[in-house]
């Protein structure tokens, strides 16, 4: 796959409500969803493979905060009933194009990680990369071509597979697959390490 040929959609909840069950000591839970969300927003703009990430959200704090990140295209999910549907709005963005779908709370992620997940999408016509318990989704890819499709939620790695999807080949331990719900979830992805706007507020917490 040539180099920044991929179009990466990131949907992002508006951080008000998104993560209700990620709790964390001395953090407030809607300044650390935007920061995990920025993270994961900025691992994919720097990486090799990627063209354009298209943020699909309504939360216009996080577009504030991504203004230090070149290259986004922001969508309003705003008649989306769903994620995928929200997904759907962002692939639309690059019809005719390798696109990717990828989770917005993957805050250990890196440049790197992602693009040998994209440049392994690139040998199939629709892939998949399951979350560290095997049953969930991180990344959903469809090759320039393909009509797209998705299936997130929980279980969607079964769905994602039954609809054509390849599993792609990625390391147990790829920051890809440390999607972060909770707490426990979140000291897993920061074994790894993470972003620095995550790590900044997890080192400036108090209690």
């Amino acid at each position: 796959m040539t180099a920044r040929a991929w179009t990466v959609v990131i949907p992002v909840k508006p951080s008000a409500h998104g993560k209700s069950r990620l709790d964390v000591a001395g953090i407030d839970r809607i300044a650390l969803a935007r920061a995990i969300a920025l993270d994961t927003v900025a691992a994919a703009a720097a990486c090799e493979s990627v063209e354009r990430v298209v943020v699909v959200t309504q939360d216009g704090g996080l577009v504030i905060q991504a203004a230090d990140i070149p290259g986004l295209r922001f969508v309003s999910d705003e008649e989306a009933i769903g994620l995928d549907e929200a997904v759907a709005l962002g692939a639309k963005t690059a019809e005719g194009r390798p696109r990717a779908a990828l989770l917005g709370d993957l805050p250990a992620l890196t440049p790197t990680d992602l693009a040998a997940a994209l440049d392994a999408g690139a040998a199939v016509d629709r892939g998949v990369v399951a979350d560290a318990e095997g049953t969930g989704s991180t990344l959903v890819t469809a090759r320039e071509g393909v009509a797209w499709q998705s299936s997130f939620g929980d279980g969607s790695f079964a769905r994602h597979l039954e609809m054509g999807c390849a599993p792609l080949a990625i390391p147990d331990a790829s920051p890809l697959r440390r999607d972060v719900d909770t707490a426990e979830q979140l000291a897993e992805a920061a074994a790894l390490g993470l972003g620095p706007r995550t790590a900044a507020l997890l080192n400036a917490r108090v209690g």
